[in-house]
């Protein structure tokens, strides 16, 4: 298939290239320097922008075992909605993505998606923290990333073994870093607001320790780890440093945690209860510095779907997580009128390939209207389940082509 592109702004972190013709062919995305050829199929794109395919390095499938919550064809088609070129699916399904035979079921299954999937398996069995995985047979599959997902690898001889392990391949360590006996029981942010609605809270102490734990044994081991989910201005601060120092660490944030607050918690909607929680302002600014100077390199939509059984009960016994796909484009719309675009789009192109270390090449496509409006509800949504604060609402952006796997897809 052959087919011209015109007017197309693409957006690089260096900046917003001026409009200009393309052409797509044989898989391939190349700017059109004569005349649009006769007789091919042309898109006015004038009002759109383009960059690389989006990564996204934290998603969830419900399936194996929750696929009534989401299906890996559901969470495929979602991914190709949203506009990711390659996605990072967490390994805590039910069993667990540990072994040959999972890592082969998914395979199978993501073989047919649009996005590119990216393996990451558990670290430890059933992710337990306890016994390791076959790391190495898993490598031999294809994985490269190892963790256990939305657990923390609290046990720091765990941790430290890993890192070792992996160096035999340079594989990376993915850790969500907090002190689960230090988070015990809490429902969200620690801090007046908690105090006001009488929550058990959970401190920004549980994550600042464990992640200064974390860097102590990098310092010992060497290798290489990426910190995801974090939301504290220590944590920040303390991964600044350590890249400073030279140490293999990145470090990812939900896209969320820009956009809400721990004040939003006021309304008692257990979509907003997440974990890490949602923090306060002064967390806030340090993340958005964190993004600006590169000490974060990605932000994640941390995809985490839940059925209405697992929300729709007393905000204690709610299960934490929101879904995070479709509106990650309305988000980064929300964000764009405090942070420039070529900031965002580095933070879900070029920096999560760089935490991945993939190459730096354009062999991947979404292109987005950032003006277009449409409704987020049962019609649209792709996903099985809606346990997301927006839902019901109108939303602003809105993903129109994607090139991934040399497929040029309208969406």
């Amino acid at each position: 298939m052959t087919l011209a592109l015109t007017s197309l702004r693409l957006l690089t972190p260096k900046g917003i290239l001026s409009p200009k013709d393309y052409i797509i062919q044989d898989g391939m995305f190349v700017e059109l320097r004569e005349e649009t050829p006769e007789g091919i199929e042309t898109i006015d794109c004038s009002n759109f922008l383009g960059s690389k395919g989006w990564i996204d390095l934290r998603c969830m499938s419900g399936e194996p075992g929750e696929e009534y919550k989401e299906s890996l064809d559901t969470l495929g088609r979602v991914l190709e909605v949203s506009g990711f070129a390659k996605a990072v699916v967490l390994p805590n399904n039910h069993p667990v993505t540990q072994t040959k035979n999972e890592v082969e079921f998914l395979k199978s299954k993501a073989k047919h998606w649009l996005t590119e999937l990216i393996l990451h398996a558990s670290v430890t069995k059933d992710a337990k923290g306890e016994d390791f995985t076959d790391i190495l047979d898993l490598h031999a599959q294809g994985v490269l990333i190892f963790g256990d997902g939305i657990k923390p690898l609290s046990n720091p001889d765990r941790l430290m073994k890993t890192l070792q392990y992996l160096q035999k391949f340079d594989g990376i360590l993915f850790d969500h870093s907090y002190d689960p006996l230090i988070a015990l029981f809490g429902q969200m942010h620690e801090g007046a607001i908690s105090t006001q609605l009488g929550f058990k809270g959970l401190p920004n102490l549980a994550e600042d320790i464990s992640i200064q734990r974390n860097l102590e044994i990098l310092r010992y081991t060497g290798g290489r780890l990426h910190f995801q989910t974090i939301n504290t201005a220590k944590a920040v601060e303390l991964i600044r440093q350590a890249k400073k120092e030279g140490l293999q660490v990145t470090a990812d944030i939900s896209i969320y945690q820009l956009i809400f607050s721990d004040t939003d918690l006021m309304s008692f909607d257990s979509n907003f209860k997440v974990v890490p929680p949602l923090r306060g302002k002064e967390d806030r600014e340090a993340l958005i510095e964190g993004l600006k100077d590169g000490t974060i390199d990605a932000l994640v939509s941390n995809h985490q779907p839940q059925d209405l059984d697992s929300k729709q009960v007393e905000f204690d016994y709610a299960h934490p997580g929101m879904i995070g796909l479709q509106t990650f484009l309305p988000a980064l719309v929300r964000l764009s009128a405090e942070l420039s675009w070529e900031l965002l789009i580095e933070k879900i192109t070029t920096g999560p390939a760089r935490v991945l270390g993939l190459p730096d090449v354009m062999d991947t496509l979404t292109i987005f209207d950032p003006a277009e409006t449409w409704d987020f509800n049962a019609r649209s949504n792709e996903s099985l389940s809606f346990n997301h604060p927006w839902w019901n609402t109108t939303l602003q952006g809105k993903v129109k082509y994607m090139l991934s796997k040399g497929v040029f897809n309208k969406i």
